[in-house]
């Protein structure tokens, strides 16, 4: 007797379906998102076979044409792949989900259920349609139109409640900002105090203008208040640098209670603060900003490279007094000349229409997904994940240094960062690495670059062997 054909796996039905949200956006991009969950979460698997559309479309209450489109779209992002009457099946593993996954670049992830092609085509259309051309591709010296700053008031008020226009410039970036702030409160051998382990950006800034950093005792909160004070006074200190939201590369967070401290110290001894916040819109229950306690002490950054995409390359900064925007721009002047007025126009245009929001939710919503999927995979280690944010800082097993950690992952296609690259503490950088959940293409990318980590993790270097050609 002949064998029998074995027949293709039906992926557990529909068992992998969750009902439809009413506000979760566009139903078709739904379905695709809870079939790529299910394929990242192995509960389908390469070769299954997904139920007749007509059959998922009654048991979602969708019309027919909904679940083709969620097919179609499936297939684009090779998900999917139909083989006429046999029907659709989950696709197998490409060769392309082993190429370079970059989990070093702190940048937001893409959200598949938007249409950023389309965003961009109809914010332009808006932009152009109501500004003259010569206006947009001219020098704009200053800090932003009026227009420009209050939508930037309007982005920032969830966070810091209402903010006089007037006190918020735009900026060509966060790093520009840092650097003009630096330049403007500091002298030559200056010392800038920060925490133990500090965004790399702002240590090349302060060393490339020839300023020190000084890094100032932590505990579980967040910088000691008593170690402020002592380093303020030792160092003659006049700036103090804090990322205390979801910080890069922890994600610690610093409690209220400890800001309301360190604002105190500040405030007595007259110490300004820089408070880099480009994370806060990722933080479910974050504490009000230090510049909403102490608004004259404070220049608050807040970038939308983290939180909307780099390629705007537009910040925010909200200073602490109007009087001193004439030396903050002639500092930002020295780095970049001015924001590219296209962009600043569609920023404002996007915040003004609610485009920005919407691209917001689906980028927090696209990180949680992250998260999760970060999470599951790091289960067995007993390590607990943030769950907010774009970033991941993870303690190693013994067997492994942080920069050992970072050159294997590199042999096998995967970038991350090693602790090294954020400390200017004494003695040893932690035995860590920050991961960057934004670097994936998509979903089903990084939760196989993930379990390529995990797998090199739990190997310890002296186990590991070389192919020798």
């Amino acid at each position: 007797m002949s064998p029998r054909k074995k027949k293709p796996r039906v992926g557990d039905e529909i068992s992998w379906l969750r009902p439809l949200s009413p506000g979760g956006g566009p139903r078709y991009q739904q379905i695709v998102d809870l079939l790529g969950e299910a394929i990242a979460n192995e509960v389908l698997r390469p070769g299954d076979r997904l139920p007749p559309q007509r059959q998922l479309a009654e048991a979602l209450g969708v019309d027919l044409t909904t679940v083709t489109r969620a097919y179609d779209e499936a297939r684009k992002r090779r998900l999917l792949e139909a083989h006429g009457q046999r029907g659709t099946f989950v696709k197998g593993a490409e060769s392309e989900l082993t190429q370079w996954v970059d989990l070093s670049l702190n940048v937001p992830p893409i959200p598949s259920q938007i249409d950023l092609s389309a965003l961009f085509s109809q914010g332009l259309a808006v932009v152009t349609r109501h500004s003259e051309a010569n206006l947009l591709f001219t020098y704009h010296l200053g800090g932003g139109r009026h227009a420009d700053r209050q939508a930037a008031a309007r982005w920032l008020a969830p966070a810091l409640g209402p903010v006089a226009p007037a006190r918020v410039v735009v900026c060509p970036g966060a790093q520009a900002a840092l650097a003009a702030i630096v330049l403007n409160l500091t002298e030559h051998g200056d010392a800038v105090l920060t925490e133990p382990l500090v965004y790399p950006g702002l240590r090349t800034t302060v060393q490339q203008l020839g300023r020190r950093v000084v890094s100032v005792a932590i505990d579980d909160a967040g910088m000691r208040p008593d170690a402020l004070e002592e380093a303020c006074r030792e160092h003659k200190a006049r700036l103090i640098y804090l990322n205390p939201t979801l910080q890069n590369p922890t994600a610690h967070t610093m409690p209220a209670e400890r800001r309301q401290e360190v604002a105190k110290v500040a405030a007595r001894l007259g110490v300004k603060i820089i408070e880099d916040d480009p994370y806060w819109l990722f933080a479910h229950h974050a504490p009000a900003p230090i510049c909403a306690i102490a608004p004259d002490l404070v220049y608050y950054v807040s970038t939308l490279s983290k939180c909307l995409s780099p390629g705007l390359r537009t910040a925010f900064v909200v200073l602490p007094d109007p009087s001193v925007e004439d030396r903050f721009l002639a500092a930002v002047r020295t780095f970049a000349l001015m924001p590219m007025p296209l962009a600043t126009a569609l920023v404002t245009q996007w915040i003004q229409d609610g485009s920005a929001q919407t691209l917001l939710s689906a980028v927090q919503t696209e990180a949680r997904a992250r998260q999760q999927l970060a999470a599951q995979n790091f289960a067995q280690s007993g390590q607990a994940a943030v769950a907010e944010g774009i970033h991941l800082w993870r303690s190693l097993p013994p067997h492994w240094s942080a920069r050992e950690l970072a050159r294997a992952a590199r042999e096998g296609s995967l970038s991350v960062t090693p602790s090294d690259a954020f400390f200017v503490g004494t003695g040893e950088p932690p035995r860590a690495i920050r991961i960057s959940l934004g670097g994936g293409r998509d979903r089903l990318q990084l939760v196989a670059a993930l379990r390529n980590l995990s797998a090199l993790l739990a190997t310890p270097p002296s186990e590991r062997t070389e192919v020798v050609i």
